[in-house]
């Protein structure tokens, strides 16, 4: 189905306007970071360590638990609240028997249709049963 006559036209298209987007994006890049085509620069890049300060991570580790330890008493921590509701995996319904908010009507009508026949299957028929329906159970 790819490989019709329009659609390897269209993949030439695309790719001849990739090449072409592609040259003006780096040139507006390069013009937002400053950088001309024979490489001189506006900005002036200053040593990094006049920057950054450079830290091993066994500081950073040590650090982090000697602070963990002092402020837990400090920190609370922030409640969430799920609107109390308990979905049940199988039905998709909560305590109150509602479904999920995020779940649209379509697939509520479409689950509620596939239930029905889980359920079904699982119930005896209302109906009562015939003699040879009732000689068949009395013989198993």
């Amino acid at each position: 189905m790819a490989k019709s006559i329009r659609s390897k036209w269209k993949r030439k298209c695309r790719a001849v306007k990739r090449e072409r987007y592609g040259a003006k994006e780096l040139e507006r890049l390069k013009k937002t970071l400053g950088i001309k085509e024979n490489g001189t620069q506006d900005v002036e890049m200053l040593e990094i360590s006049d920057m950054v300060t450079v830290v091993d991570a066994k500081k950073v580790k040590e650090n982090s638990k000697t602070k963990d330890g002092a402020e837990a008493d400090t920190i609370e921590r922030m409640e969430v609240d799920n609107g109390g509701r308990v979905y049940n995996k199988r039905t998709m319904l909560d305590q109150y028997g509602n479904y999920p908010v995020w779940m649209n009507r379509r697939k509520i009508a479409k689950h509620k249709k596939g239930r029905a026949k889980s359920e079904k299957g699982n119930t005896k028929p209302h109906k009562r049963l015939t003699r040879r329906q009732k000689k068949a159970a009395k013989q198993k």
